[in-house]
């Protein structure tokens, strides 16, 4: 992401010009990564953010709350200790670096005037916090660093990471531009910048050859000069509001736009950092709940095949019933024949055709008729257990398949909640979901408060379950008995209701539209001729000991959506 040195110079300067003289008057840490300095100034209150997720590191005000822990994290109570009541007196970085230098003014516990510093180092996975006193030596920070290049510990001196790469602001002149630029080997323009200049990105370089109208290949003398000349107009109207942060694809940087916010570039680059981490956490806590499930659908699926196993095994219960009375009805022939592991004997079942009988010759023929009786009854006992188990095998595996189905199809982490909240419930993996989606916040909600939208088809209102809890609620509870139901024949998909306000005798091309919703809402959305079936809501029914969303339905018609 491209919350570069020149990012970092324009929201410095922004709140450089804004909140000197503000007091601090909370402090929260809500995440491991983030620290929340509640400020007060000119009569109005300021959340700052500061913020080390390698992923979306940044600082900057932000508008959006997160929920804090009941006990406070160790540094948090630190900053609280030394922070609190105090006031900034100063806010910059060095050249386009993004080690941002908070100063503040307190009074310590003798009532002295002293002076404190929050060092905010913008570095990826190397982001940190260290809280200084006046002589840079480190109070505490929020990680802890001990490498064999940097020490970041308590009581150690703060010293700034070591800069390697060249400063554009101590350039003089375009020509010293072009002769760094052209000293190192690249095929493009935007290889080059970035690795030679501190604090460029790839995202700021592109914009201003898009600006310039220059291509990424030309390393000529004129277009060199002229992106040098672009590039220091930026910088030099850092902190007006002729520049201000623009869209890019899957990206954003700064650019000559006007803006008349006072905090524009704070709010832009908050706006952006909450909408990636709301896309962040949705696919994290999808992606967590996805894999426990699957898992369960593996377990589920390695039992239904024992299950067949067994009652394949069973399918030969009645051949050993033959052999022990083949067996016993030729018992007087086989005493005084020498053991074997095979006899022949005629099969009078089969027209007395003979028929080859596996012995264990270890033991006496009498036993080995025992042996096989013994196996029909136990297989024969066992069949009727093992089919109520293949059966209930495969209703969990269906309903783990919808619930995968709900998770592909999840749009947000409010969708995620209501399947996480459904699954704690009734699947036979409670324990490990409770265990390893602690992130996933449950919240058990009543039925009545579950929100459904609808679309509107020529006026007739159309909903959609988004998952197992909603397809029961929408068609049980919310359809009235002469409203229309929509679903997949034998696939599985979402509960679509058409509402029909009492009225039955709907046109056939609203009810054509519903079906295409039913397959569009399905596994099958992909697929050609898809049968959809729907029927009156009033024949819809609920078996009491199925799981949620799954039904039963009758006096039905068919729509096949090609």
């Amino acid at each position: 992401m491209a919350f570069d040195g020149i990012i970092t110079k324009a929201v410095i300067s922004e709140l450089k010009t804004n909140l000197i003289g503000a007091k601090v008057n909370k402090i929260f840490e809500p995440t491991k990564n983030d620290i929340i300095l509640v400020l007060y100034c000119n009569g109005s209150n300021y959340n700052l953010n500061l913020c080390t997720n390698p992923e979306t590191c940044r600082i900057s005000l932000t508008n959006f709350t997160k929920p804090n822990p009941e006990k406070a994290p160790n540094f948090c109570m630190l900053l609280r200790k030394y922070l609190i009541g105090s006031k900034i007196t100063d806010i910059s970085n060095m050249d386009l670096e993004r080690t941002i230098e908070i100063k503040f003014e307190t009074y310590n516990d003798l009532n002295d005037l002293v002076n404190r510093k929050l060092f905010i180092e913008i570095m990826s996975r190397q982001s940190n916090i260290i809280l200084t006193n006046e002589n840079n030596i480190i109070i505490d920070t929020l990680k802890h660093v001990d490498s064999s290049s940097r020490e970041i510990l308590p009581a150690h001196k703060y010293e700034f990471a070591k800069i390697t790469k060249k400063s554009f602001v101590k350039i003089s002149n375009s020509k010293e531009f072009i002769n760094l630029v052209k000293a190192d080997e690249s095929i493009s323009i935007t290889g080059v910048l970035p690795n030679l200049f501190i604090g460029f990105s790839k995202s700021f370089v592109k914009k201003c050859l898009l600006d310039t109208n220059i291509k990424d290949n030309d390393f000529s003398e004129i277009s060199l000069i002229k992106l040098y000349t672009y590039i220091n107009k930026i910088i030099n109207l850092i902190g007006t509001n002729k520049i201000s942060c623009v869209n890019l694809e899957n990206d954003y940087t700064i650019s000559l736009v006007q803006n008349n916010n006072i905090f524009n570039i704070n709010y832009f680059i908050d706006n952006y950092y909450n909408n990636k981490e709301k896309i962040n956490d949705f696919t994290n806590s999808r992606n967590n709940l996805l894999k426990i499930i699957l898992n369960a659908l593996k377990k589920e699926s390695k039992k239904l095949e024992n299950i067949n196993n067994k009652l394949k095994e069973c399918s030969n219960m009645d051949l050993y019933r033959l052999y022990g009375e083949l067996l016993t009805a030729n018992l007087y022939h086989l005493k005084g024949i020498p053991n074997s592991e095979t006899i022949e004997v005629e099969n009078y079942y089969n027209q007395n055709k003979f028929i080859t009988i596996p012995l264990d010759k270890t033991i006496s023929v009498q036993q080995n008729i025992d042996k096989y009786f013994k196996k029909y009854n136990k297989l024969k006992n066992a069949i009727n257990i093992i089919s109520v188990q293949k059966e209930e095998t495969q209703k969990e595996l269906d309903y783990i398949e919808s619930i995968v189905f709900s998770l592909e199809n999840s749009k947000n982490i409010s969708d995620i909640n209501e399947i996480y909240e459904e699954i704690t419930e009734n699947i036979v993996t409670k324990k490990e979901i409770l265990n390893k989606t602690k992130k996933v916040k449950k919240k058990h909600a009543p039925q009545a408060n579950i929100k459904l939208e609808a679309t509107y088809i020529e006026g007739y209102a159309v909903y959609i379950g988004k998952n197992n809890i909603q397809n029961e609620y929408l068609s049980l509870k919310f359809a009235d008995k002469n409203d229309y139901w929509f679903h997949t024949q034998k696939i599985h998909g979402s509960h679509v209701v058409l509402k029909t306000n009492g009225n039955t005798d709907i046109p056939a091309n609203i009810l054509i539209e519903c079906a295409k919703l039913a397959k569009e809402n399905s596994k099958a959305s992909n697929s050609s001729n898809v049968p959809v079936d729907y029927c009156l809501a009033k024949y819809i029914k609920k078996i009491p000991s199925n799981k949620p969303g799954m039904v039963i339905y009758n006096n039905y018609k068919t729509i096949y959506i090609k």
